[in-house]
């Protein structure tokens, strides 16, 4: 690794990928944990890679470097325990804060954004994983909103694990194909567009059904 410290592998860890499992070894699935751990669970690591970090990851399984069926449930572990550590985070803060008046705190705009967890929950988590900073926050306003424990735990659950295994496999598949790995962003956008889509129109189209029984 030559003169780079370990802090600077771990901020760029996606562009150092291959200099850091020639060096470490099966070390590098406890330095992936604690790179997708930290980036979802602590909050003022938001910036750390996390997308191109799997499907790069995904791409060294395809050329033998790493171990597609080691690394899935390492990245699901991490990506789920940083989303605990952060929603409880945010739990024990949203306690304090609802059990004081305080003058700086909008309390409407706290029962909106409970009121928003408790009808969209589980399609949010479902779907955070994938946005670069809202796979951050979100866990942490989900805790401070007051979301029920059992309720986030299997959303989240859900969401980190359809983020730990897709993104690995299509960075397995196609990771060495230029034009996916060089918009592999974008890809990712347009799908989440895709399926957000779909799902206000499924809601669009049965509240209209529900209106016009009445």
């Amino acid at each position: 690794m030559g003169s780079m410290s370990l802090w600077e592998l771990f901020l760029n860890f996606d562009q150092h990928l291959g200099a850091a499992i020639a060096h470490y070894g099966p070390l590098v699935y406890a330095i992936l944990f604690a790179v997708v751990f930290a980036e979802i669970g602590v909050l003022p690591l938001f910036f750390l890679p996390g997308d191109p970090l799997l499907f790069i990851c995904g791409a060294f399984c395809a050329s033998g470097y790493l171990n597609l069926w080691v690394l899935m449930p390492v990245l699901f572990a991490a990506a789920l325990g940083g989303s605990l550590l952060n929603y409880s985070v945010g739990r024990v803060i949203g306690m304090r804060v609802l059990s004081r008046p305080w003058r700086w705190v909008d309390q409407s705009a706290l029962q909106r954004t409970h009121l928003f967890y408790a009808e969209h929950g589980d399609v949010t988590f479902l779907l955070s994983p994938f946005i670069a900073v809202v796979r951050t926050f979100a866990p942490f306003v989900g805790g401070i909103a007051g979301m029920g424990a059992a309720r986030f735990l299997l959303a989240a659950a859900a969401g980190a694990l359809l983020w730990s295994v897709s993104l690995p496999v299509l960075g397995y598949f196609f990771g060495n194909v230029p034009q996916v790995r060089d918009h592999m962003g974008a890809i990712v956008l347009s799908g989440i567009v895709i399926g957000v889509g779909a799902l206000v129109v499924t809601h669009t189209w049965r509240s209209l059904r529900a209106r016009a029984r009445r």
